[in-house]
């Protein structure tokens, strides 16, 4: 029995593995934010220390109702401190590993949800 369609009608993560997204079958081997209204663009930080409020401020503009947020090869969840402006504009967060992130994502902008995949890519070297 087939429970979903071949094809996505909103923009969608094809594969992944250490250290890579394919997203719309176009590989990226650095961090990137994915929205199912069809933005894509790069999310410059490559390792989780990176990561600042203006990382997550970028993402409180998008028009999504929640943002699964990859954090790379492994959990880890962003200081409060940083999410205010996603919490002002009363956007949700999830936050899993990157490759959970990307199913996620399929699976609820196949559902027609407004939501936003930053994932999180990480060299294979730090896997």
């Amino acid at each position: 029995m087939k429970l979903q369609p071949d094809r996505l009608d909103v923009p969608s993560v094809t594969g992944y593995g250490p250290g890579w997204v394919a997203i719309e079958g176009e590989k990226f081997q650095h961090s990137v934010v994915i929205s199912s209204n069809g933005k894509l663009f790069d999310w410059h930080c490559q390792y989780f220390h990176e990561l600042t409020t203006l990382h997550f401020e970028q993402l409180a503009q998008l028009d999504v109702e929640l943002v699964i947020f990859g954090s790379g090869n492994q959990l880890r969840f962003a200081p409060a401190a940083m999410l205010e402006a996603l919490m002002g504009k009363r956007v949700g967060l999830e936050t899993m590993d990157t490759q959970a992130a990307c199913r996620t994502y399929n699976i609820l902008a196949g559902e027609g949800r407004k939501v936003a995949a930053a994932l999180l890519i990480e060299s294979a070297a730090s896997a």
